[in-house]
């Protein structure tokens, strides 16, 4: 019965499989290869893709980082396994300086994951669609929007914090409004969605949250912030020693340099995206963005100071 319930889980995440004997193949969510080439054995308990080589020996792994929370705590449910790793971390980690960040989410705060939708999720269904944006994304990342309010007329786009709480949120106004962001008055030094994010893989650092929704899962939005070295993204990256990719708007060219300059100061692997001529990740569709991905240019200090000479 457990595996059974396993297997549901998994094919919510990654769709049909075929396999039998508790190894299952599955479609990669990370390379996307149009036939089934993810291995999951229930049995083991590993991964493995046998295009794109994504593999753990863990498959709790990719339940966190491809599902939701709720199919994520399912997932722990049947498996009933403590993460040493995290559990050994929390018990000898220092004490944490600062707490996490809460922030209430809009009383009004209608979300477009659900089902039964009201007649006035009309207007920002055609907004989200007119931007790319599909069902999943709008499941993944939790979208919904107000119709009253402070926040009236606008998307939310929430941001959880490792407790599950949301930790901020941005509000996009869906009619044009000249004010087109209106975010809560909170800090904006926490890291968008760390909850789902794996710093073990690599992290694309864009602007906006909807040009990550664009760059993929495992994407964090500066939301306009400097990544300051005391910042808990910048820390979180040393940390885990995160491959970075780079993928600001144009227009903050400077500010891109700046960042891979510290980036590079503390031995970052880095790549920068080359986003034109589009003027942010956002216009882009995710298979461009995933092609300019992997064509991304690697940086190291002479490329930095080449690119540096170059603007002069």
């Amino acid at each position: 019965m457990s595996d059974t319930k396993k297997l549901k889980i998994l094919r919510e995440l990654f769709g049909s499989c075929v396999g039998n004997n508790n190894e299952y193949l599955f479609y990669c969510p990370k390379c996307e290869h149009h036939k089934r080439k993810l291995s999951i054995n229930l049995k083991k308990g590993v991964f493995k893709c046998w295009v794109c080589d994504y593999s753990g020996r863990s498959i709790g792994k990719i339940v966190k980082r491809f599902g939701n929370t709720t199919q994520y705590f399912d997932w722990r449910k049947l498996t009933n396994t403590i993460d040493v790793e995290s559990f050994s971390e929390k018990l000898f980690a220092e004490p944490e300086k600062a707490k996490e960040q809460i922030v209430e989410i809009p009383e009004e705060f209608i979300s477009l994951a659900n089902k039964n939708l009201p007649y006035s999720s009309l207007h920002p269904k055609n907004y989200l669609r007119s931007r790319g944006i599909t069902r999943q994304d709008i499941i993944r990342w939790k979208i919904g929007y107000c119709t009253e309010g402070k926040f009236s007329e606008r998307i939310i786009v929430p941001s959880f914090g490792l407790s599950g709480h949301c930790n901020y949120f941005i509000a996009r106004s869906y009619t044009g409004n000249y004010r087109k962001y209106l975010n809560p008055n909170a800090s904006r030094d926490i890291i968008f969605n760390h909850l789902f994010l794996d710093f073990q893989e690599d992290l694309s650092i864009v602007e906006g949250a909807f040009d990550a929704i664009v760059a993929g899962p495992n994407s964090v939005p500066l939301l306009g912030s400097t990544l300051r070295d005391e910042s808990k993204l910048f820390q979180e990256i040393i940390d885990n020693d995160t491959t970075v990719y780079m993928a600001l708007d144009p227009d903050a060219e400077k500010k891109s340099m700046h960042l891979i300059k510290n980036l590079l100061n503390h031995s970052v692997k880095i790549y920068k995206v080359d986003i034109h001529p589009y003027s942010d990740v956002g216009e882009m569709t995710k298979e461009e963005y995933q092609k300019r991905k992997r064509n991304a240019a690697f940086m190291n200090n002479d490329d930095y100071l080449l690119r540096i000479i170059d603007k002069i």
